[in-house]
């Protein structure tokens, strides 16, 4: 919970309301600029952040025999969509299409803020609380997962790169108060 509280802080005192450095702009704009081709397959493995997700991977944990671990999936998930449309009215650093003229859209347009990736934040949570549940050999599949779908929400334009490091500390801050919340140690399966 910690980590992530700090890693938002940090990610929200580097962005910039008015434009990218050049750093996260040339980061962006190598990924934004990937192949066309791409773009279904990136599409369909960006649904991972979906709010949608949380009560999928809910239903997979109870279906599996883990009431408390639906419960924590469910709930961290859906707080950290909620929370990451809080962040976003606060930070109201405007959308890559607005701050890079060169923004490929991918998709419908994006409205509102981009700081912080609600998306990021999400998968995030979900990848936190479901990492003690799973066995050692899925885990890293777990945190591709989170990683596939942040490099989605910047191929697809939707993104900065603050703006998903920034979402995925949420996602984990969330987690961790969610876990505390529940009586359970961070990581206790």
């Amino acid at each position: 919970m910690l980590l992530g509280a700090g890693a938002l802080a940090l990610t929200a005192a580097a962005v910039a309301t008015d434009g990218a450095g050049p750093l996260e702009a040339r980061t962006f704009t190598v990924v934004n600029g990937l192949p066309e081709r791409v773009a279904a397959p990136v599409w369909v493995l960006m649904q991972g952040g979906n709010l949608l997700a949380a009560p999928a991977a809910a239903a997979v944990a109870a279906a599996a025999g883990r009431p408390k671990a639906a419960r924590l999936l469910l709930s961290s998930g859906a707080a950290a969509w909620a929370l990451s449309k809080v962040v976003k009215r606060v930070a109201r650093r405007p959308r890559p299409a607005k701050l890079l003229p060169s923004t490929r859209q991918r998709g419908r347009e994006q409205t509102g803020s981009g700081f912080v990736s609600g998306h990021a934040a999400v998968a995030a949570s979900l990848c936190a609380a479901a990492l003690p549940e799973l066995p050692e050999r899925y885990r890293p599949a777990a945190v591709a997962a989170v990683l596939t779908v942040a490099v989605a929400r910047v191929y697809v334009g939707a993104h900065l790169p603050l703006d998903i490091v920034g979402g995925a500390a949420l996602g984990v801050a969330v987690e961790g108060a969610i876990e505390l919340g529940m009586g359970r140690s961070p990581g206790q399966p």
